[in-house]
Formats: C-alpha cells, structure tokens, sequence
C-alpha cells in the first residue's frame, strides 16, 4: 500500500531522513519504532504530504505520490492522526465529523440559496454516517459535546472517528497511546484490529508503547538514525542487539550492520 524509497529530507546540515526504504503490505498494521531522534515523525509527515522529500519517491497502492500536499493524499484514500490530537475544539464531536467530507454542496454560497432542499438531503446524509461511526466506536454519548472539553483518550478516538467518515485506504497513526489511560488504549486498540480485521483498513503506526506494538503490529520496523535498522516481530526486534544499542546507546548504530 506506501512504497518509500531512498527517501531524504535534511534540515540545515542535519538529515533526519537519510536513504529510508520500506514498505506497508495492503490490509497489514505496519509498526514503526525507533529511538527519539531517528527521523520517525518526519518520514511520517513526507508520507502524509505535510513536508516534501529532498530526494527519493513515496508510491501509494503503486501510484507516485511524492511531493503531494495532504489534501490530495487524503482524496486518494490517505489519513492520518497526530500525537496532540488536532480536534475543532469548538465544534461538537458531531460536527467534527460532519466537517470531513470534502466537496459538500453546501459549501457553494449559490447551493445553499438555492439548493437548500438538496443541501439538507445531503447533510442528513452525512450526519447519519458520523452517528453511526459514533456508535461503532463507542462514543455517541459525547456527540452533542465541545470535542475540546474532551480526555486525551477520548479526542485521540474522535481522530479515529474522523478517519472512518472517508473509508482510507491506509491511515497513519502517529502514537495512538501518547496520554491514554490503559482501559481506554485498550479500547482503542481493539478498535484498530476491528476496523483492519471487519473492513480492510491498512494501518502504519509509530508508537513508543512496546506493549501496544507487540498487541497490534506484524511487521515492526526499526528505525536509527533516519534510516531502516531492521524489520520483524516484536520477538525478532527484542532479541537483537544492534536493536538493544539504538535505544539504549542514544540512537547510534553501525549502518548495514543488520
């Protein structure tokens, strides 16, 4: 489903990408660790189209998508979540999900004058869809709350909700567990194995929670120092070495080494 290859992206004189290769197979939960510092976020915000590569091409379901902005990603089946949940504070949690679909008639000044039956129509539409994604994932009963008077747990699956109302074809979770509490990350956790197992969806996960890793991801890739180190299970990652010296050895390893 995401390609990535020899991928750069330098800051200054620093590369915090630097010939990153991998790949996410269709209908997997792809895990991706690595020490703080090895260049995980930035190769996930290339992926979503949120900062361009200096070198190296990105490919989704086998098209080129290098370069492209995160609205045309997201057109083309791609979402993404953040580590601080990015919630319309304002809205309700209803209405942060209505808010997704993109080309609603109602945008066009002229349709809502004119085309105000058609308008509903489809408004109605849209807000039967974000009840019933409310429902499966278990937070209806905050719908007609502000979504910023939320917990943490909460925002970060509103952020799930939100991606179910376009059908991804794959969704980048960027550490779904950052400030959840365990009963909760447990629900969501068990959210994502329904959404890949019930309806195909491809999910790529960064995530410092080895627990949660273990839980949900095969394969695990290991990123240092802006590049691949190795993949495998969470089995394979724990028991080897150069793995147990980038974490603990602040990150630096021999490169080609594993």
């Amino acid at each position: 489903m995401i390609t990535v290859e020899n991928i750069v992206r330098r800051f200054g004189g620093i590369r915090a990408v630097d010939g990153c290769s991998l790949s996410v197979a269709q209908g997997s939960i792809t895990g991706l660790i690595g020490p703080n510092g090895a260049g995980k976020s930035t190769l996930f915000n290339i992926i979503a189209g949120l900062l361009r590569p200096d070198a190296g091409t990105i490919k989704l379901a086998g098209e080129d998508v290098t370069g492209w902005p995160a609205h045309r990603l997201f057109g083309k089946g791609l979402a993404r979540t953040f580590q601080i949940a990015h919630e319309f504070g304002r809205m309700t949690v209803l209405e942060n999900l209505m808010a997704v679909p993109g080309g609603q008639s109602g945008e066009s000044i002229i349709n809502a004058w004119l085309r105000w039956s058609a308008v509903r129509a489809e408004e109605a539409k849209i807000r039967g869809r974000a009840e019933e994604v409310l429902s499966q994932l278990r937070i209806d009963h905050v719908k007609h709350e502000l979504a910023g008077n939320l917990s943490g747990g909460q925002k970060k699956l509103v952020e799930l909700a939100r991606t179910m109302m376009w059908q991804p074809k794959v969704v980048l979770l960027d550490e779904i567990g950052a400030g959840v509490n365990r009963a909760l990350l447990s629900d969501i956790a068990g959210e994502i194995e329904r959404l890949n197992r019930d309806h195909g969806y491809t999910f790529f996960v960064i995530e410092h929670d080895m627990d949660l890793i273990a839980r949900l991801c095969s394969p695990v890739i290991v990123m240092a120092e802006g590049r691949v180190l190795m993949q495998g299970s969470m089995q394979e990652i724990r028991q080897n070495a150069e793995v147990i010296e980038a974490y603990l050895g602040g990150g630096k390893v021999r490169h080609g080494a594993a």
